[in-house]
């Protein structure tokens, strides 16, 4: 599915000019990347709503600016401090030859059947919910599946356990990306405190024990006196 966003030129600049025009219903912006820089403005409800579907984000968009169409991804977008509107946005042109960088979303299915929580009584526990990712524009996926299927109480999954379309890969931060925790199923609080009782009896059991032969000890020696 292609989403299609409308903008219009800006024709003013500065902190008057874009308040005008949050006040008068449009959203200022901008559009960079290979090609000039492109001041912009568009309309707030309709980039509102886009804004709140999954998709606008982790795809690549359509942007007919006054009839002219070129491919562009959302790279940043501010909102004001407590009401609903969106301050500025900006979007970045996408070159069809070269790989994008781009977070996507996690789509987590299985989770029911999941030894940990079927049988466990456990909780998953989603550590992460999109992921960086880099391929070329041609090859960039709705969104990357985790299947919980197998997984254990106790046990994680992580980026490195993913199974990536063709052409994607996670982006690299450091050398630890493979090895970042994606979901894990953690252990019921009850369990943890069942565990630690059972822990802690037998060694408030001991004193007991020792004190009863002792207890029973002293009345025999006083009959020994005797």
């Amino acid at each position: 599915m292609t989403i299609e966003i409308n903008a219009t030129t800006r024709k003013t600049q500065g902190t008057g000019a874009s308040r005008r025009l949050r006040n008068s219903g449009r959203v200022p912006g901008i559009v960079y990347g290979s090609g000039d820089v492109m001041m912009i403005e568009m309309d707030h409800n309709d980039l509102y709503y886009k804004l709140r579907s999954e998709a606008f984000h982790a795809s690549v968009l359509t942007l007919n600016l006054e009839g002219k169409k070129e491919s562009v991804q959302l790279r940043d977008f501010v909102m004001h401090p407590f009401r609903q509107q969106v301050q500025h946005i900006d979007f970045q042109r996408v070159d069809a030859t070269k790989k994008m960088h781009i977070k996507v979303p996690l789509h987590f299915i299985n989770e029911a059947i999941a030894p940990g929580v079927k049988t466990g009584g456990g909780k998953i526990s989603h550590v992460m919910t999109e992921l960086d990712i880099t391929c070329l524009p041609k090859d960039l996926p709705a969104f990357i599946e985790v299947d919980l299927a197998n997984l254990g109480l106790g046990h994680s999954i992580h980026v490195a356990d993913l199974k990536f379309p063709k052409g994607v890969e996670a982006a690299t931060h450091g050398t630890h990306t493979a090895e970042a925790v994606v979901a894990t199923v953690q252990v019921p609080r009850g369990a943890i405190e069942a565990e630690a009782a059972a822990e802690a009896a037998p060694a408030a059991a001991a004193p007991a024990a020792k004190a009863a032969p002792a207890a029973k000890a002293a009345p025999a020696a006083k009959e020994a006196k005797k």
